[in-house]
């Protein structure tokens, strides 16, 4: 089953291999979280986990094969998947946060692009231009336990402002341009005009996102509820080789 089968930006994708995929993923999951002394982020209440699931090159895990026709993507490399951990109070303040930085997590949700890196001046360039962006959940929680959050849309939005920025230069050049103010301002005419939609999951689910979709995570709701090691899904972002594929395939 598909919900937003007619959309581009995101799709909910249900089957039984995905299902089968995250519950041989689980255990695993868990003895990284058991076993990491990674810093809990957000006041103790994120593990950002990049790279912590030993999933092998073609997504297997303990055996089970990576549902690539169950989410409909052509297989290729992965890279090890992401295990982000949420718990109960997300977000938090953070001393590795302004107190602007930690309104905009509030408030904002800390909607981004990922693969935009950031320097020392808070200037963002295209760093690791992403393919897509699939999100499986790994354990049962409730629907307000910090849910990926998007804004329908704003694939297109972001394209086009980031076509005008990139315009002035030749694509090989691309991955060194500052995008920070196209970017900045394509952000704010989206949280005017695009409908922010929260997208909860459970396990047998995939969240299949364009890699131009602004996302980010919604803060934890009162009284939901998850399992002790708090809400757990398992992210990939294969990276294309140019900043011109990144931005100008469908």
């Amino acid at each position: 089953m598909v919900e937003g089968c007619g959309r581009v930006d995101w799709q909910r994708l249900r089957h039984p291999d995905i299902a089968a995929w995250a519950e041989a993923a689980r255990p695993v999951a868990r003895q990284v979280l058991a076993s990491s002394d990674e810093e809990w982020r957000c006041g103790g209440t994120w593990f950002v986990g990049v790279d912590a699931l030993p999933n092998a090159p073609d997504g297997a895990v303990n055996g089970v094969a990576f549902p690539w026709q169950a989410v409909g993507l052509a297989p290729e490399p992965l890279h090890p998947g992401q295990i982000s951990v949420i718990r109960p109070g997300y977000p938090q303040p953070s001393v590795a946060e302004t107190p602007a930085a930690f309104a905009f997590r509030r408030d904002r949700d800390a909607a981004h692009l990922d693969g935009l890196i950031a320097d020392a001046a808070k200037r963002r360039r295209v760093v690791e231009p992403h393919g897509w962006i699939l999100g499986m959940a790994l354990n049962r929680c409730d629907a307000g336990a910090a849910p990926l959050v998007v804004w329908e849309g704003s694939h297109e939005v972001m394209r086009a402002a980031l076509r005008s920025a990139f315009a002035p230069h030749p694509p090989e050049n691309w991955a060194d341009v500052d995008i920070t103010d196209a970017y900045t301002a394509a952000r704010k005419q989206i949280f005017e005009s695009c409908r922010r939609v929260e997208l909860p999951s459970q396990p047998g689910e995939a969240i299949l996102l364009h890699r131009l979709t602004l996302h980010g995570v919604a803060p934890w709701a009162a009284g939901a509820q998850a399992p002790d090691e708090g809400r757990m899904i398992a992210y990939f972002r294969p990276q294309l080789a140019q900043v011109s594929d990144w931005l100008l395939q469908p």
